[in-house]
């Protein structure tokens, strides 16, 4: 387990691990990100030649593919810490935050100066509302939602890095947000990255089952801190007619999602079918 880097004063400057989804799909969470640390008197740097970390290759049993990409993040970002040029790295996700701070000492442990220089990297590498609550001390950020809003605990961020205090701190203090607590919020969407793609049928079956816990909950929207994981439950989300949508913890709190009108009847829309309880059971007729 990694010990985390302590500070004898407020960091003050900190470098952005962005990861791929985000830099390629979300950049407004990139962004977002960026603002939430600027407000409270960080300062963000962006090494332009970040990579993938090498987590889908790793994930995959490719773990000859993924060390080249662990290589080389632990040169772009170590020598920053190492040097004092930030006080740390902060990344907008719970998934590739315990891949580098984790994952990579096992990839690497056959390669002694890597992988003393990955232990050092991953004290150092702290997700967003990790470095928020835990390190700044912040939980009110000046954020305001004019709605319903509900929770999603992602798998990394929940398993791995024991992280689950700290989001529901920052969406406690959201003025005008009607919290509203969902069934099995701790439980797998179903996406877990490839795994989504290797049982499609199992995967689905799983958001299907988050999806109508959603509903249930009458949100109007569901914050997270993993985009990979909101992709997969609103691509659930938007197939079953519903009007919640998944989003980035960062874009809650730097105020940027807006509510969907309520139907006319006020009514929860109704759920499309009942989840299989397994995927089998999707196949089966009559």
């Amino acid at each position: 387990m990694t010990h985390k880097k302590q500070f004898d004063s407020p960091p003050r400057r900190v470098a952005l691990f962005v990861t791929c989804m985000v830099d390629m799909l979300y950049p407004e969470v990139g962004m977002a990100t960026v603002e939430l640390l600027e407000r409270h008197g960080v300062e963000v740097v962006f090494p332009a030649e970040q990579t993938c970390c090498g987590q889908p290759a790793f994930n995959s049993g490719f773990w000859e593919e993924a060390r080249p990409l662990a290589r080389r993040f632990v040169d772009i970002f170590e020598p920053l810490v190492r040097q004092k040029q930030v006080d740390a790295v902060v990344a907008p996700s719970g998934s590739c935050t315990t891949m580098t701070s984790h994952f990579y000492q096992l990839l690497l442990e056959n390669e002694p100066a890597y992988r003393e220089r990955a232990a050092f990297l991953g004290a150092a590498t702290f997700e967003l509302t990790e470095f928020l609550v835990d390190v700044l001390g912040v939980t009110d950020v000046g954020a305001r939602f004019d709605g319903r809003l509900t929770y999603h605990a992602c798998c990394h961020l929940l398993r791995e890095l024991g992280i689950d205090r700290q989001p529901r701190a920052l969406l406690d203090a959201v003025e005008g947000a009607d919290l509203v607590a969902m069934t099995g919020a701790d439980e797998c969407c179903g996406f877990g990255g490839l795994f989504a793609i290797k049982n499609g049928g199992i995967s689905t079956a799983m958001g299907q089952r988050k999806a109508q816990n959603i509903a249930k909950s009458d949100a109007d929207a569901v914050a997270l801190c993993d985009v990979s994981c909101m992709t997969h439950i609103n691509g659930l989300l938007s197939r079953e007619g519903q009007r919640c949508r998944a989003v980035h913890i960062a874009q809650v709190l730097t105020n940027q999602v807006d509510v969907a009108a309520r139907p006319a009847s006020d009514e929860v829309a109704p759920e499309s079918k009942a989840a299989p309880r397994r995927w089998q059971d999707d196949k089966v007729k009559g």
